[in-house]
């Protein structure tokens, strides 16, 4: 009975355990958990070992029982075969073979009882081995159910595990973009390019002020012309006779 109260309290110590607080405890949760899984399933494995053979030695148990009231039938069966051959001898006038056979009657009946006393003994203890057995059959359920919560909870949190992993390579990725600053450099080309444009504009600006000077003077020299035309031609009018009418 020792024996499957110590299994009875290992499943129970398995069943109880709560498998937050281990994770909240474990510097590796992933680790923990896959040990837990190799730890379950062990025990899973003892104890349905340990419960198979209680369940064998019950069964044992139950066909001696079973044994015992057949026994216990067949010799109150011989009793009465006894009994009935003794009263029929009597009746003949066969005293001593009658007695012979009450005689018979008797030990079949003493093993009758003898049959029935340890059937009836074994009845409590049977009857105690079953409620252990259906505890244990219910505990290693319970044991398989605890396991497929681990397996759960390590599969989620292996899953989450990577999932915060792959963020945080994302989030570095962006973080020492943010170091180095790209535009930073893409911002000093585009300055460099401005002050080229500017001073291609102002260069040209420069030569367009320079040509308006060139043509300003052009117009000068050609205004200049066109006066020294004109003065000669006022002094070549004002030199020449002038022509005489006919009414004169």
């Amino acid at each position: 009975m020792a024996e499957k109260q110590s299994i009875l309290g290992r499943i129970s110590t398995l069943v109880r355990a709560n498998i937050n607080a281990l994770i909240d405890q474990a510097e590796d949760p992933q680790l923990m958990l896959d040990q837990l899984v190799r730890d379950y399933t062990n025990s899973i494995a003892e104890a349905e070992s340990a419960v198979a053979t209680t369940i064998g030695n019950l069964r044992l148990m139950e066909q001696d029982h079973d044994a015992d009231l057949s026994a216990a039938q067949d010799w109150g069966l011989k009793a009465q075969a006894a009994s009935a051959k003794a009263d029929q001898l009597r009746a003949g006038g066969n005293a001593a073979d009658a007695d012979k056979f009450d005689n018979l009657a008797k030990v079949a009946l003493s093993k009758q009882i003898t049959s029935e006393n340890e059937a009836k003994q074994a009845e409590p203890t049977i009857a105690s081995q079953n409620a252990v057995v259906d505890q244990l059959k219910t505990g290693v359920q319970q044991m398989h159910d605890k396991l497929d919560q681990l397996i759960s909870k390590r599969d989620e949190l292996v899953a989450r595990a990577k999932t915060a992993d792959a963020q945080q390579q994302v989030h570095d990725a962006v973080k020492s973009i943010n170091v180095l600053d790209p535009t930073s450099e893409l911002g000093r080309f585009e300055d460099k390019v401005r002050r080229s444009e500017a001073q291609v504009a102002g260069q040209q600006e420069l030569d367009a002020s320079s040509l308006d000077s060139q043509l300003e003077s052009l117009d000068d020299l050609g205004t200049q012309a066109e006066v020294d035309t004109r003065l000669a031609a006022l002094k070549a009018g004002s030199a020449a006779p002038k022509a005489v009418t006919s009414g004169e």
